[in-house]
């Protein structure tokens, strides 16, 4: 069975954002503006996506 995956895109700048925000972006291994990464279609993973939404973007969902 294939393993889910989603491929998210950071739109917004880490610039004058929270701690917490920023460390939400490296955690999912963004740091830099328009960077994309695939990643495991997990709760925790959706999580971290909900609570930075306004920097990231799904961009395509995969399996």
């Amino acid at each position: 069975m294939a393993k889910k995956t989603i491929v998210v895109k950071q739109i917004g700048s880490p610039i004058r954002r929270p701690a917490k925000q920023r460390a939400t972006l490296v955690g999912l291994g963004l740091n830099k503006m328009h960077r994309t990464r695939e990643l495991e279609d997990t709760p925790s993973v959706r999580g971290m996506v909900a609570s930075i939404s306004h920097m990231v973007e799904i961009v395509e969902e995969k399996g």
